[in-house]
């Protein structure tokens, strides 16, 4: 019988320095975790397989929660599509094999919604898994998020492991990454127009046509599922986390540029790819489970728009 997780369970946390990592990390200890295990990316390095194994063996945690991964938007995906499979599949790999080799009894697994098929029906069950292909922009790293998902659910089925991978929509908040090359749209969209308030600038520039449509989760949601999902038994060990908010990529622009207070015009780059047209989360499974986002898209910018000028 597995032991449930108190506040005095040694979790190891995986990519605390994170955008999703670092709010679960506040989480945890705003909930008064006591015992939780972070290491940096020098003090570790996840892809190293020897040395992952001798930290398990030696630590003994009771809890895994995984937020570790090389991510990015379309051109990282596009440019690194090496360093993102290669990257994946070696950390989440070392980590889950780590986890059963040390009885680590309960884990939580983080993919992404782009583990979907590029034209899957909406919204999105979790039994579309694999049900077409992938979005050609983001394949290799749906890929690595794909096998582990298939790997977690094979170590349940044959060790009797409580792992759960939970597929999160697009992600933002505060620790976010802004560079305009490596970033997603939204945190993207935040830097350029605030560069165009404070240049004083008359357009910003869109990828694509601007139509295609993005569900957003504030990553303290997203933490508070994690935390509850990972104290919760559950049948099902693939779980969505959504929140329901979905706009066009164009209105998520206008949306911005209302809330900094800025007149600026939006142009849109057409020859630059679009991206899925649409993958929205079907959240009833967590819905029966008893949890469901709590922060709006208004309170959710408010809050990391003033974490972005206090880092700017």
């Amino acid at each position: 019988m597995q032991k449930k997780i108190n506040k005095n369970s040694k979790i190891f946390l995986a990519g605390h320095n994170g955008l999703v990592g670092s709010a679960i990390y506040r989480k945890l200890k705003f909930d008064g975790y006591k015992n939780v295990v972070v290491k940096t990316k020098k003090e570790l390095d996840l892809r190293d397989q020897k040395r992952v194994f001798l930290f398990f063996k030696k630590k003994k945690f009771h809890a895994v929660i995984n937020a570790a991964a090389t991510v990015g938007g379309i051109h990282a995906n596009n440019k690194y599509k090496a360093d993102f499979i290669y990257n994946n599949i070696s950390i989440q790999s070392n980590i889950i094999h780590a986890s059963y080799l040390n009885n680590v009894e309960h884990m939580i697994f983080l993919g992404s919604s782009c583990v979907y098929p590029k034209n899957s029906k909406q919204p999105i069950k979790e039994k579309y898994l694999l049900s077409g292909e992938l979005e050609k922009t983001n394949e290799p790293y749906a890929i690595a998020k794909i096998a582990g998902i298939k790997m977690c659910e094979s170590y349940n089925s044959q060790y009797g492991t409580n792992y759960k991978c939970l597929m999160p929509t697009n992600t933002y908040g505060p620790n976010d990454n802004y560079d305009l090359l490596t970033s997603h749209f939204y945190p993207a969209l935040i830097r350029k127009v605030h560069e165009a308030k404070i240049n004083k600038k008359k357009n910003i520039t869109i990828w694509g046509n601007g139509k295609s449509y993005r569900e957003l989760i504030y990553v303290d949601d997203l933490a508070d599922a994690c935390i509850y999902f990972l104290k919760k038994k559950t049948k099902h060990s693939l779980i969505n986390i959504g929140s329901n908010e979905e706009r066009r990529i164009i209105d998520y622009a206008k949306f911005v540029i209302k809330k900094v207070g800025v007149k600026i015009k939006i142009k849109l780059d057409k020859k630059k790819p679009n991206g899925t047209f649409r993958k929205k989360l079907d959240t009833n499974l967590a819905n029966k489970y008893g949890w469901k986002a709590k922060i709006s898209l208004d309170q959710g910018f408010d809050k990391v728009y003033r974490s972005f000028l206090s880092n700017s």
